[in-house]
């Protein structure tokens, strides 16, 4: 494991083994990173987050954070990620709401490019790749192997 003394991991995190956290990045007490993992410098990871084996998270990705939702009363939603997945710079993804059975969900294989955006309550499956700025509101599904091109919202409720 490899640590840059200038990261703030909460002493409940969860790190396997394997892991490298870059320098200023901040690791939130109910978050947990598998083994192998690669987190870049500057990141916020937060909330009741799981992040898969082998995934690399580029710099400045705040991933965890609360839903930009107006309903949301700070109730216990989690974001899951799984497997060898590669999220680039800038990247943000927020927890799920009670109405969207409290989790966001990102499957394995995936590569989220820099600037984009996965909002509340999305499910995204395996093998998908969203190309920068690409933006997810929320409750939006997408299903294996798709391609999202740059710049391109997707409306909420989207399947």
């Amino acid at each position: 494991m490899k640590i840059h003394k200038t990261a703030i991991i909460h002493k409940k995190a969860k790190i396997g083994k394997g892991v490298s956290i870059g320098p200023y990045t901040i690791v939130g007490e109910n978050v947990e990173i598998e083994d192998n993992c690669q987190i870049g410098p500057s990141c916020f990871l937060d909330g009741w987050t799981k992040i898969g084996k082998k995934c690399k998270i580029l710099g400045q990705s705040a991933i965890g954070t609360p839903p930009q939702y107006l309903e949301y009363k700070g109730e216990k939603t989690r974001v899951v990620i799984g497997e060898n997945n590669i999220i680039r710079e800038f990247v943000t993804i927020n927890r799920g709401t009670k109405k969207g059975g409290k989790i966001t969900r990102i499957g394995n294989n995936n590569f989220v490019m820099a600037y984009s955006h996965i909002a509340h309550d999305c499910r995204i499956g395996n093998g998908v790749t969203m190309a920068n700025v690409a933006t997810l509101a929320g409750h939006v599904t997408v299903e294996d192997y798709a391609i999202i091109g740059g710049m391109v919202a997707i409306h909420q409720h989207v399947r």
